[in-house]
């Protein structure tokens, strides 16, 4: 099943701060809903653990994270892939973009993700609204860090 999803979140902290934060593992780790671990590798990308529940299906997903397109501090693409066991896989990406606005900046994301398994069987709309609430969590959370 694949999606897409975007959005902008306005953040009252110059665009070099929130480009440090976007790439600083152990904000992104506080900021992921469900994120146990977050651990930057030799390439240039994260390893990552973090537990999410979408529906009655709750799963333990560990993955890799590239970072790529890196044009500091303006924005980047990020690339994931998951695997759950039995609950499915995740995989997908987003199109991140900084700018000025308003004496802070303005972020935007583009997100295109696909899900399989037992989790892609939940049907669109619970996998939408689950998705979104993710999202929005993270970007309060981040909103918080950045501020902090």
């Amino acid at each position: 099943m694949a999606m897409t999803m975007n959005g902008e979140v306005q953040l009252a902290a110059p665009r070099e701060a929130v480009w440090e934060k976007l790439n600083d593992p152990a904000v992104l780790k506080a900021c992921i809903p469900g994120c146990e671990e977050l651990e930057r590798t030799d390439d240039g990308g994260f390893r990552a653990v973090a537990k999410m529940k979408v529906g009655p299906v709750s799963a333990r997903f560990k993955g890799k994270v590239a970072l790529s397109d890196l044009d500091p501090p303006n924005g980047y693409k990020i690339s994931g892939e998951g695997e759950g066991g039995v609950a499915g896989f995740a995989k997908g990406g987003a199109v991140v973009k900084l700018s000025d606005k308003d004496g802070g900046t303005l972020l935007v994301y583009d997100v295109e993700a696909q899900i399989g398994g037992k989790l892609a069987q939940l049907g669109q709309r619970l996998i939408n609204g689950t998705a979104k609430k993710l999202a929005d969590e993270f970007f309060a959370n981040f909103a918080k860090a950045v501020q902090g």
